[in-house]
């Protein structure tokens, strides 16, 4: 999968060592209430749609972007659902990373869902009792966009007492 030039750029400074890096996902609804799930070219597993932000750009910015690049689905995003930092990720060229990411409701309203990138080996609208195998924070970020009102969930701070 390509990086972004600005990654890039980072990754000839600091070579392969961990990485901080602002990140989006959508979990996108049509109007059939279908979930879009794309499989991963790098893994072949099953996923919601992220990415990393660039510089300057807004987090909902970055969200309609990524969509639409690998998926060519138009989305509007609706609401936040969660937000918190991923466990580091270690890729397959050894380039560490870890995501703080801001997940995002959206709602499709327009293009065909289809591969339009390298990024996905296939694209597909899929109903909640008809998915694919997908991961558990897959699984937890759906469950998070189906909850109902306007609030995030939010990874809680080390040491927060109840």
């Amino acid at each position: 999968m390509p990086i972004s030039p600005y990654l890039h750029s980072l990754r000839e400074v600091v070579g392969q060592r961990l990485l901080l890096l602002p990140g989006v996902t959508a979990v996108v609804f049509d109007d059939e209430q279908r979930i879009l799930l794309g499989q991963r070219a790098d893994n072949g597993r099953w996923s919601l749609i992220a990415g990393v932000m660039d510089p300057g750009e807004q987090p909902a910015e970055t969200v309609v972007r990524e969509v639409y690049e690998e998926t060519a689905v138009h989305v509007v995003p609706e609401r936040i659902t969660s937000v918190f930092t991923q466990p580091p990720n270690t890729y397959p060229n050894g380039d560490r990373t870890e995501y703080v990411d801001i997940t995002f409701r959206c709602r499709a309203v327009g293009g065909e869902a289809r591969v339009n990138d390298d990024e996905s080996l296939a694209v597909g609208w899929f109903r909640l009792a008809d998915l694919p195998p997908i991961g558990d924070l897959t699984r937890r970020r759906i469950e998070c966009a189906l909850l109902p009102g306007t609030a995030a969930w939010f990874g809680e701070p080390a040491g927060h007492l109840r």
